[in-house]
Formats: structure tokens, C-alpha cells, sequence
């Protein structure tokens, strides 16, 4: 980072700042993600806090680690950041019935929605910042709250905070973040999945293999083969595109409808993890090479798909680590 990179090379700066804040970066990341449902404005919240931090470092005084006080910079550089903002959504929480996959598409690229977010799982600076508390859903569910509740929530939940601890950190009293609290755990169980905790490990032999064949029924434009993958009740969704889809039946014919390619060979995938679930990166043929199209974020229970949100934003591609073309 940035900073980071600049204070380590001024020994007057900081005084070793740093190499302190440094192993808590990706933490905070994941952190700044849960807030807004934004990889974008994450990675620049990440790059504010640590500017604030780095500005109030000779007044540091250790009461609290490092990690304690840096998230509660950051929780505040992100509650200033959020005031007046719009909710990040994905389709399904519109509030729209399932579409017509025979229709045409429409898009809503002026709506601010909700972004994928790299794996960081396997870091070892990232101790808190588990694939649990950045699934997708989850942070979706995340965007009901208001900010405040948000980040009570989170605080409270996820980095395990006492009640204190996040009264201190959001400047109110211990009652009212208990009543925050009741409040955002009400909210989040009405509008979160109660499959959450059952998604297959990104990781196990059962979603890699399932992912496998996902990716070899695309890249032989065996659309068909999709369907013994799919549950009957599983969900397609694309943003911008405002539709989504139900039904292994309905998410083939929209597929069959709606994608440019055209032959075997037109669409390459690469298996990746984000959001700490299986994904694939999608990319379509144009001309001679092969270009970034849409980023799938699958939901696996018991080796079937139940869900898959397709993001068709090629700015997300580079975040990944992926690469401009094939």
C-alpha cells in the first residue's frame, strides 16, 4: 500500500508505524467490505483509515492494540463515508417477483450494487476476518441495516467486541448499543438465508469437483448439462441487470436467451474464491482472445448449486488478480 510504503521509508515518520499496521490490512479490508458491500470503496476506506491512523500515531498510547484501535478508525472513516449513501443490493433485494427468462433484460447501471470480494481467507494476518463473515448473502443482508446498526452489529458479532468496547468506538452508551444490537439481529434474521451456514467449503474435494464440471459444461457450451447441478429452487441473479431467475428450467432458457456465445470455445472460465465460496471468472470470446465478462459467485449445499450471482463488471477482474485477457 501507498502509505505504507512511504512511512516505511522514513524512519521519522511514525516511528515504525508501518510495520505495526501493516499485518491488519487485509483485516480491514474485509472490515471496510462488510460496511459498505463495496470492493471499490472498501480498498479506498482501507487507504483513509490508515491515513488517519498514521496521522494520530505519536498519540497512540497502547490502551487498547493495535488492531482494536485501527477498526475503530476505520468504522468511523466508514460510518462518515456511508452518511446519506444508498444501500448496495443485489436483484433479489429489490423487492421484484422472479423474471420472465424469455424477457428482455433490463439494466440499472446508475443502481450503486453490491460487489464481490476477493478470498482472504488463508492469510495469516487475517485472524478475525473469517469466509463466514464475508459471504455473500450475509453482506447483503448487511445493507438492511442502517449504518450504525451495521457496524454494532459487526463489531459486536464478527470482531467480538464487549458492548463497551463498541459504545466507545461509536461514541454512544452501552444501552443503546445493546438496543442496536436486538434491533439489527432482528432485521438481519428476516432478511438473511437460514442456509448460510451449511454453503460447502470453497475448498472441499465436493465443491471443487462440482465447480469442475460447472466450468466444463460452460466452456463446451453444454448449457443443457447445467441442469443436474442446479436445485429446483436455485437462483440466478446478474446486476446490473435488475431480473432474477428461479429454477434450474428457467435459469437454462435465460442462459439459452441471453448469452453472446455461440459455440464451444467462446467462453473460458478460471476457478477462483470469492467472498469465500467457489467462483469462477468468465471470459468471452471477442475476435482473437478471450475477454472479461462476468465474475460467478456460486452457493453449493450438499453438491448441488442453489444460487449464483453473475457480476458483469470487468473493473472487478484486475481486483482479483486476473488477467486483461486470454
Amino acid at each position: 500500500m501507498r502509505l505504507l510504503a512511504q512511512t516505511a521509508d522514513d524512519p521519522g515518520v511514525g516511528d515504525g508505524f508501518a510495520t505495526r499496521a501493516e499485518p491488519y490490512r487485509r483485516e480491514l479490508l474485509a472490515h471496510c467490505y462488510r460496511m459498505t458491500g463495496s470492493l471499490h470503496d472498501a480498498e479506498d476506506l482501507v487507504q483513509e483509515t490508515l491515513v488517519r491512523a498514521w496521522r494520530a500515531y505519536d498519540g497512540f498510547e497502547g490502551k487498547s492494540s493495535m488492531r482494536t484501535w485501527l477498526h475503530r478508525i476505520a468504522t468511523n472513516t466508514c460510518l462518515t463515508a456511508l452518511e446519506g449513501r444508498q444501500r448496495r443490493p443485489l436483484p433479489t433485494g429489490l423487492g421484484a417477483p422472479n423474471a420472465d427468462p424469455t424477457a428482455e433484460l433490463v439494466e440499472r447501471a446508475e443502481v450503486p450494487w453490491l460487489e464481490p470480494l476477493p478470498d482472504v481467507a488463508g492469510d495469516p494476518s487475517v485472524i478475525i476476518g473469517s469466509r463466514e463473515s464475508v459471504r455473500l448473502a450475509f453482506v447483503a443482508a448487511l445493507q438492511h441495516l442502517s449504518p450504525r446498526q451495521r457496524a454494532v452489529l459487526v463489531l459486536r458479532d464478527v470482531l467480538q467486541w464487549k458492548a463497551a468496547e463498541v459504545a466507545e468506538a461509536v461514541g454512544t452508551t452501552t444501552v443503546a448499543v445493546n438496543s442496536l444490537l436486538q434491533r439489527a439481529r432482528s432485521q438481519l434474521e428476516a432478511a438473511g438465508p437460514s442456509t448460510e451456514d451449511r454453503l460447502d467449503a470453497p475448498d472441499s474435494s465436493e465443491a471443487r469437483d462440482l465447480l469442475a464440471r460447472y466450468i466444463a459444461a460452460f466452456e463446451a457450451y453444454d448449457i443443457d448439462r447445467l441442469v443436474e447441478m442446479f436445485t429446483a429452487e436455485a437462483i440466478w441473479e446478474m446486476p446490473p441487470y435488475v431480473g432474477w431467475y428461479r429454477g434450474a428450467r428457467d435459469i437454462i432458457t435465460l442462459i439459452h436467451q441471453q448469452c453472446p456465445a455461440e459455440h464451444a470455445g467462446d467462453m473460458r472460465l478460471i476457478p477462483l474464491i470469492a467472498n469465500g465460496q467457489p467462483a469462477a471468472a468468465m471470459y468471452m470470446r471477442a475476435g482473437n482472445a478471450h475477454m472479461p465478462f462476468q465474475l460467478h459467485v456460486l452457493d453449493m449445499i450438499g453438491n448441488r448449486i442453489t444460487h449464483v450471482v453473475a457480476f458483469l463488471d470487468g473493473t472487478l477482474f484486475p481486483k482479483f488478480g486476473l488477467p486483461e485477457a486470454l
